[in-house]
């Protein structure tokens, strides 16, 4: 069983050399299959819904995968790969005040409108109402994950390990939406 495991990361890992933008956006899109599969069976949903979930698959590849390895390239090419403490420091802040409160956006407007199908006016209020907790709370939990990313992963291999940590955000992010819609409905 090692062998086939070691096979299966050693194929990955050429994947990911040869096609670095197409293996991040598929291991997106598999982390958040995961990630919805995981929130849907913690919130008590007893029959899997598929539709969210390929909708969910469909936000990680389409969105999360190519925004992560645009995104830490860009940065690389701004702190030019320092790794250095003050380096490292300077990437973890614009991360946080930019691709954060981003995607965090992003993922509400998308879940509210596209995943709930619900109305614009709901999406807003909600958003008004949730995104401050909601950001709060990832500036109390990325900027770590930032830190440990820039500093110590190779730049190939940032945009997995942050999919990887997504992939429970992402938990957390669904059953805050889902908490947020049983109190309202």
């Amino acid at each position: 069983m090692g062998s086939v495991a070691k096979k299966g990361l050693q194929q990955y890992l050429v994947q990911l050399q040869q096609h670095p933008l197409r293996t991040k956006v598929i291991t997106a899109g598999v982390l958040s299959a995961i990630s919805d599969i995981a929130a849907q069976k913690l919130s008590g949903i007893q029959k899997l819904q598929l539709k969210r979930l390929l909708l969910k698959v469909l936000f990680g590849a389409a969105y999360l995968g190519p925004f992560g390895h645009y995104f830490h390239i860009m940065l690389d090419k701004i702190f030019k790969g320092k790794k250095d403490t003050k380096t490292v420091g300077k990437k973890v802040v614009l991360e946080q005040l930019t691709s954060s409160p981003w995607n965090n956006l992003i993922f509400m407007i998308y879940y509210g409108l596209v995943i709930e199908g619900r109305p614009w006016m709901h999406v807003k209020s909600k958003i008004k109402k949730e995104y401050p907790t909601v950001q709060y709370t990832a500036w109390t939990f990325w900027p770590v994950v930032g830190w440990v990313n820039h500093q110590y992963v190779p730049l190939h291999f940032r945009v997995i390990v942050q999919s990887v940590v997504a992939c429970f955000w992402g938990i957390f992010l669904n059953l805050r939406a889902r908490s947020m819609t049983l109190t309202k409905g």
